[in-house]
This record gives C-alpha cells, structure tokens and sequence, in this order.
C-alpha cells in the first residue's frame, strides 16, 4: 500500500530549523552570562584573599609596596589602598571586571588585621 504525503496548509517542515534559530542565540547568551559570572565570582574571590594576605603582611610589618605587589600578582590591574583604625591595619584591594568592552564592573575587598601581628 502506497502513502501519500499530505501537501498543503498546516505543515510541519522547516519548524525545527525556525525553532532553532529562535531559541540558539538566547541559550548563547544565557550561557555567556553565566560564564561571565563564574568568572566575576573567581576574580572577586582572588581579591578578597589577596587583601586578607596584604592586611597580614601589613600588620607584620613589611612594606606597603610588598603588599600592593600581593595583590597586583594576584589579580590583573588591582590596585591596594591602605588605612588605619585604631590598633587595626585594613587593606582595600580593587580591580575592575570587564565583559567585552561594553561592560566594567567594579569588584572591591577589604581585609584587617591586628597591627604587630605574628
């Protein structure tokens, strides 16, 4: 027995690659974001502990540029800044993150540490 294809109003060819085309640049776009993030996320991490290890060389004793040097290795761009609060010794760790050139955010850690610390 031979089947006939139906032709005519209501067929389904070429709804896959329509479909495709829709949903491919948002699931793209998803996963760039999501990338982006887990990247921000690493990037914030490194400061927050290259500002911890700045703070407790600080607190030590050692040199400011010793610090700054810490954190400059630790993630690309970052610049330290320095304060004291009382007994405390805080450095202040900040880089930006780009996506693209369209995008910078900025991402900020501090840390303190108990001035004359072993």
């Amino acid at each position: 027995m031979r089947h006939r294809r139906l032709r005519g109003l209501g067929g389904d060819e070429g709804s896959v690659a329509a479909e495709l085309a829709v949903a491919l640049p948002a699931v793209l776009l998803a996963l760039l974001l999501g990338v982006g993030a887990l990247t921000a996320a690493a990037q914030q991490v490194a400061l927050q502990d290259s500002a911890a290890d700045a703070a407790r060389l600080l607190s030590r004793g050692e040199s400011v540029a010793r610090a700054a040097g810490i954190v400059a290795d630790a993630v690309a761009g970052a610049q330290m800044r320095t304060n004291t609060a009382g007994e405390m010794i805080c450095a202040t760790a900040s880089a930006p993150f780009r996506v693209g050139r369209l995008i910078s955010l900025p991402l900020t850690a501090e840390s303190c540490a108990l001035a004359g610390g072993l």
